[in-house]
């Protein structure tokens, strides 16, 4: 009986630790997350952040490669001609 209450209590302990380190941290860090974002300061921060970056962007000459202007156009003719085509 005493061999069955050590391995039931060493099991328990390794249950524990094993969720410590893998799930109890992910936990914690979209709790966290969630937490700035919920939070009247963490959007306010996230706003400022997201103002730096369209800042950056304004001033870069180029926005996208030309190859990525191709496909971004040729994305938006195809839509287009999907779209007249749902018309008729």
């Amino acid at each position: 009986m005493k061999q069955f209450i050590y391995k039931t209590f060493i099991v328990i302990i390794a249950i524990v630790v094993i969720y410590e380190f893998t799930i109890s941290k992910q936990i914690k860090q979209i709790t966290e997350q969630s937490e700035i974002l919920l939070s009247k300061e963490g959007r306010k921060e996230g706003i400022e952040k997201l103002r730096e970056e369209i800042k950056k962007a304004i001033k870069k000459e180029r926005y996208l490669s030309k190859e990525d202007a191709r496909l971004i156009n040729e994305f938006i003719q195809k839509i287009a001609i999907e779209l007249k085509n749902s018309e008729n």
